[in-house]
């Protein structure tokens, strides 16, 4: 499966914990980024999303883990997330835009 997902905090850090007052977003996503990184599974990130491939389960625990992470940026968190589910296909994070390229080359000549 492919999911790309988009978390953020809102509202004021929360008192006791990391971040400093004066911390931003950019900080927020780079810890939810730097989780997805480490999960070792395939993945992508945009200026708007971070996408990630693999198995459900696997998947799903790296996009808690990086909400997780955004945690104590805010009082609260959102979650943007968008699934392709299509079981038995991998290799689908360069797959898809490489089947768009190549339709869109087959329309140039």
């Amino acid at each position: 499966m492919l999911v790309a997902f988009s978390v953020a905090p809102s509202g004021s850090p929360r008192s006791g914990g990391e971040p400093s007052p004066g911390a931003s977003v950019h900080d927020a996503v780079a810890a939810a980024v730097r989780v997805v990184r480490e999960s070792g599974l395939p993945h992508r990130t945009t200026s708007m999303f971070t996408e990630i491939e693999g198995e459900w389960d696997d998947v799903f625990d790296v996009v808690k883990r990086a909400t997780e992470a955004v945690i104590p940026f805010g009082s609260r968190v959102s979650l943007v997330l968008k699934a392709d589910i299509r079981p038995g296909w991998t290799g689908e994070l360069d797959g898809k835009v490489q089947r768009l390229e190549n339709a869109l080359d087959a329309h140039e000549d």
